[in-house]
């Protein structure tokens, strides 16, 4: 048995979660963890320009989060319920995977209404898991106007340890710049610091953007509770490469120039469609690959990510690119600093 779930512990203090973005996307902190020689430094965002040159590669996930939380009400009872949509399962017949709060006052057979006019109604189906259920929606009228109607009741899924009522300003917030395909139920946040101003100063210098799709899931909140690792179950999620990315990622490799993973999930995607020959290869599917130590990479020699919550499969893959005992020195240094933890918080860049 390899490391151990209690190895990715650590006290968070409550008032280092940031509850808002920063003012300005690129002037988030940065922390800069050099694994070669070890060292730690404090920048701001926009300074990521400086770490790189022409031909190296920037991979972006460019998935877009719907707003996949709606409130709506019981029949009979009118009770207040939470419906959160996780995937669609069939257009068609508009039934959908869900998770709902309070659970257990929802049964098959229950009807749930939703908006002002009770617009919108959903039949539930049938129990997934405790708090999962299948919901069929009821709505007369094409596709296109049950997807606007959805995406009108829906608001943006900021995560739960964000204690506060969403604001106008989290539809733009909680979104990259770059989001284009639909999917996500919540943000690759690393992209979330990226400004269009920053953008235009890397492709000045020559750098290169690759864009991959990785639709997050609500697992990438979901705390590791096995104390042996190897027998934790990731949520599969989808992903897709084309046929652009893996040139350019691919050209980038062969003349030895940086490939940097912009996030956790682009790290991901990136190891879920390695060839071989340790380049990328094409794909659309799935992936539930779960990385953390010991791993080797094959693709990525860089990455931008945010500071995790402790026992996430996202802090096993951090400590697995980082090495563990250099990432935890740089998250006690983090906590010392006071940077902002989470999605909203603030970046580390690990080169």
């Amino acid at each position: 048995m390899g490391m151990k779930l209690s190895e990715f512990e650590f006290e968070l203090p409550k008032e280092l979660i940031a509850e808002y973005p920063a003012e300005n996307r690129d002037e988030s902190r940065l922390m800069v963890v050099n694994r070669k020689d070890q060292s730690i430094e404090h920048k701001l965002f926009k300074d990521l320009k400086d770490y790189f040159n022409e031909d190296d590669v920037l991979v972006f996930n460019n998935t877009k989060v719907f707003p996949a939380r709606l409130y709506g009400t019981k029949e009979k009872t009118g009770a207040r319920i939470e419906v959160f949509l996780l995937r669609e399962l069939n257009s068609q017949t508009r039934l959908w995977d869900v998770l709902v709060d309070p659970a257990r006052k929802i049964r098959i057979g229950n009807k749930l209404y939703f908006g002002e006019d009770d617009s919108l109604v959903a039949e539930v189906i049938d129990n997934t898991t405790s708090r999962g259920r299948t919901l069929r929606f009821l709505f007369d009228g094409p596709y296109q106007d049950f997807r606007k109607k959805l995406k009108d009741l829906g608001e943006t899924p900021l995560p739960k340890y964000i204690k506060r009522e969403v604001t106008p300003d989290d539809e733009e917030r909680y979104q990259t710049i770059y989001a284009k395909k639909e999917g996500a139920v919540a943000a690759p946040t690393a992209g979330l610091h990226f400004s269009k101003h920053l953008m235009k100063r890397l492709e000045i210098k020559g750098v290169n953007f690759a864009e991959v799709t990785l639709h997050v899931g609500l697992g990438t909140f979901s705390p590791v509770e096995v104390e042996d690792l190897s027998k934790h179950k990731m949520d599969s999620e989808q992903i897709e490469i084309d046929e652009e990315a893996t040139k350019t990622v691919n050209e980038a490799l062969k003349n030895k120039k940086r490939v940097c993973a912009v996030g956790t999930t682009v790290m991901r995607t990136l190891e879920s469609s390695v060839n071989s020959n340790n380049t990328i290869g094409e794909y659309t599917g799935w992936t539930n690959k779960f990385i953390f130590p010991p791993y080797d990479f094959s693709i990525a020699d860089c990455m931008v990510t945010n500071f995790h919550l402790p026992k996430s499969t996202l802090l096993m893959m951090i400590s697995a690119f980082t090495g563990h005992d250099l990432m935890m020195k740089a998250y006690k240094e983090a906590i010392k600093e006071k940077y902002r933890f989470f999605s909203y918080g603030d970046a580390m860049l690990i080169l």
